[in-house]
């Protein structure tokens, strides 16, 4: 007997990335200034240093749809049985963090870099579980 349907672990996983997805975005613009003061002296030195708001609105595009496909995509594999849409917001989740971590590198925050793989690797698995 399951709690979910015949796709528990996926379910969980689009769960854990819908959670942290809209963390990320109410926290963003909980403490918009904040946010971009933080950002602003982590990229200190950086060609991103000077692009920081325009950047945090491209972040914070992307992790909207992803959350929204994410949302959407879970009612579809929860009730439908369909993967696509889950697919398409974890593979849309994986780009996002391969952005968080070009900028983790650009600035040289190698620990932020290692947090952001376990995070990419979940997001594989999840990947891998919905081909």
């Amino acid at each position: 007997m399951s709690i979910f349907n015949q796709h528990s672990a996926e379910l969980l996983i689009l769960l854990f990335f819908i959670i942290t997805y809209i963390f990320s975005v109410t926290e963003k613009l909980a403490d918009w200034k904040g946010t971009v003061a933080y950002y602003t002296n982590h990229f200190k030195g950086t060609l991103l240093e000077k692009m920081m708001p325009l950047l945090l609105i491209n972040i914070l595009f992307f992790e909207t749809i992803t959350f929204l496909l994410l949302v959407i995509g879970s009612y579809f594999l929860a009730f439908e049985n369909s993967l696509i849409v889950a697919k398409i917001g974890l593979e849309l989740s994986a780009l996002t963090l391969l952005i968080f971590l070009i900028g983790q590198r650009i600035a040289k925050d190698y620990t932020g870099a290692m947090n952001i793989t376990v995070y990419f690797i979940l997001n594989c698995i999840g990947i891998y579980l919905l081909t």
